[in-house]
């Protein structure tokens, strides 16, 4: 991303759209609006031309005595190095994996070993179930009693009594996601990590969702765990898990003999996705080229805050666009915390008479891309009554602009009125 000039400015939205080729497409005549960001967004062409050059000129595997894996493992370090700077954390600290879910499963596991039956953890019913069914599987295992924190319909925020009450000193674990898919609703993951330490529980932070919109500090966070996924912030599919290196030094992973017995290796298992790895990173210094990072002596975590600060304005502002038109049009009905409270740009919503699959459908004749069903959110869709068709969700991107959100006005009126 870099450039022969100086910039401090935030990119403009025109400037950043004509780095994803994917908004050049056309359908039924109408430019595609990708309002799906949320189950994923698109990627940059420089991620794509990262990932390119590493299979191209650096494909090998690590740890061996020749150039190719050497640079392999010089790519995969500076990987890590990225997400440091991303997250606050150390290289040590950050490991790779197929996507969150499957090293939340590998991580649950691992924990458990320590643990004995009647042990707790504590859920939430706001969460993907990524953070709720690893640990929810460690009754069945291990013997764990889980106990879940049950979410208010009409506000789409937690029961905080249900958190004071269930986290005590048999506490083991909180599982808390930071954000919520479905809903948009941010959890306060200050009080409620403050809250499981001092039971003396350990924290894990589902971070997916809540990542691409706000710039995460682990240190301050004082998390035990986190994990996010590249895709959902414009890099390829593979997880990253975040955990404190005490952590990850202490833990007993499940491994292979020869493979490493030291941190952040001896957390991931087989030989990963390096391209992966190299095209997450690639996603990390995308974002931080939003924020007008300098090619002289370049402060990335500084790029990164402004990148996230000026993309938080822009979606609020058309985020607010979309939930006041949709809150007006009769027979929409709209969930989760209004635009004033403390939300991601994520708006679920309902037509009545008209299933979410019909209505995805319909609106993406138009050129309009948006996801629907439950998006593994299943507890919060149970919980609303709309098991099994769920919800239409549009979520704002770094590329989404006010004529893509007025279209979307329009379709959406089109079929309520229909």
């Amino acid at each position: 991303m870099s450039t022969s000039q100086t910039r401090t400015e935030v990119a403009p939205v025109s400037e950043i759209r004509k780095q994803f080729p994917a908004l050049e497409r056309v359908h039924n005549g109408y430019p595609v609006a990708y309002f799906d960001g949320p189950g994923g967004t698109q990627v940059p062409r420089y991620v794509v031309e990262q990932m390119s050059d590493y299979l191209y000129h650096h494909n090998a595997n690590t740890h061996w005595a020749y150039p190719t894996s050497a640079e392999t493992d010089a790519a995969l370090e500076r990987a890590r190095e990225l997400f440091a700077e991303y997250l606050n954390a150390s290289p040590t600290e950050i490991a790779f994996g197929a996507n969150m879910t499957t090293l939340t499963f590998h991580l649950s596991r691992a924990l458990s070993l320590n643990y004995e039956q009647n042990d707790e953890i504590v859920v939430t019913e706001l969460d993907h179930h990524a953070n709720i069914d690893p640990w929810r599987r460690l009754a069945v295992e291990r013997g764990v009693t889980i106990r879940t924190v049950r979410m208010d319909t009409a506000t789409g925020q937690l029961n905080f009594e249900d958190l004071e009450r269930y986290i005590t000193p048999k506490t083991k674990l909180v599982a808390i996601g930071a954000a919520s898919n479905a809903l948009g609703t941010i959890n306060d993951l200050e009080t409620i990590i403050a809250m499981a330490h001092d039971a003396g529980a350990l924290v894990f932070v589902d971070a997916v969702h809540y990542a691409p919109h706000a710039l995460i500090d682990v240190r301050e966070l004082d998390c035990d765990f986190l994990g996010m996924s590249a895709y959902k912030f414009y890099g390829p599919h593979i997880g990253v898990l975040y955990a404190k290196r005490r952590h990850f030094e202490e833990i007993d992973f499940p491994k292979l003999v020869p493979s490493p017995d030291y941190a952040p290796e001896n957390a991931e298992t087989g030989t990963l996705n390096q391209e992966g790895m190299v095209g997450a990173g690639a996603a990390v210094e995308f974002l931080a080229s939003l924020g007008g990072q300098s090619t002289k002596q370049p402060d990335r975590r500084e790029s990164l805050l402004r990148a996230f600060r000026e993309m938080h304005a822009r979606n609020s502002v058309l985020f607010n666009r979309l939930w006041s038109a949709l809150s007006s049009i009769p027979r929409v009905t709209l969930y989760g915390p209004p635009p004033d409270a403390l939300r991601t740009p994520t708006l679920s919503f309902t037509i009545e008479r008209c299933t979410s699959t019909d209505a995805a459908r319909r609106l993406a004749e138009k050129g309009l891309f948006l996801s629907h069903g439950d998006f593994y959110a299943y507890t919060i869709v149970q919980r609303l009554g709309l098991a099994p068709e769920g919800l239409i969700r549009a979520g704002c991107a770094c590329y989404t602009t006010e004529e893509e959100i007025d279209r979307l006005i329009e379709g959406v009126h089109e079929i309520a009125s229909t």
